[in-house]
């Protein structure tokens, strides 16, 4: 399945956001974001299924891929499961779904991808806050290494910036995961225009149709 374009994919914190939710989807929306996946997996299941609807309607009139982190019951565009999970299970939950998985090293970037994921994100890039615990930084090189194993779609996570986005991409990334960066964000929609300027997307000028 083909991913998303552009190739940016921001991840909710609400423990980080420094607006609600709703109005930093519907700010990233603007800004030219087209992939969104809500990860609140602490919050309970009927409230973040109607938190998914809310960003998913927000989403809507730019042809915006909203999904969600684990839950196999929301039947969301996509899901995106922790590090080992599994891709094939998850397609068969839900067959038109676009299905990622994390992981952290070239080894489990592959495995990913060879189990049936489409794409997955490799992190930690940088170490981050919002990504503790999976250190040491993989870097450029790592993430390299990572990108040819995995043979499919890799998106860099984890300290990912304006001033890295395009060195992800030309160490071999088919796009960018960004979680901190536009949840602390006075104003998202303005870091996204930027993530897409050094991504050397363009789409973003465009109006929604």
């Amino acid at each position: 399945m083909l991913l998303p374009t552009p190739s940016l994919l921001v991840i909710s914190d609400r423990s980080q956001a420094r607006h609600p939710l709703t109005e930093t989807a519907a700010a990233c929306f603007a800004g030219g974001c087209r992939w969104f996946s809500l990860r609140e997996k602490d919050l309970p299941a009927a409230e973040r299924h109607a938190l998914l609807a809310d960003i998913a309607v927000l989403g809507r009139p730019y042809g915006a891929v909203v999904g969600v982190h684990d839950d196999l019951d929301s039947g969301a565009a996509a899901v995106h499961l922790p590090a080992g999970g599994d891709p094939a299970a998850a397609r068969r939950k839900l067959p038109r779904a676009l299905i990622g998985v994390s992981a952290h090293d070239a080894r489990e970037a592959a495995a990913a991808i060879a189990s049936g994921a489409d794409y997955v994100t490799v992190s930690p890039v940088f170490l981050t806050d919002s990504k503790p615990g999976y250190g040491p930084a993989l870097g450029f090189d790592g993430l390299a290494r990572a990108a040819v194993a995995a043979k499919g779609p890799v998106l860099a996570l984890a300290g990912i910036s304006p001033a890295n986005a395009g060195a992800c991409l030309a160490a071999g990334a088919a796009g960018v995961a960004v979680m901190g960066e536009v949840m602390r964000a006075e104003d998202p929609e303005a870091v996204v225009r930027a993530l897409l300027g050094a991504m050397g997307e363009r789409t973003w000028t465009r109006t929604m149709s």
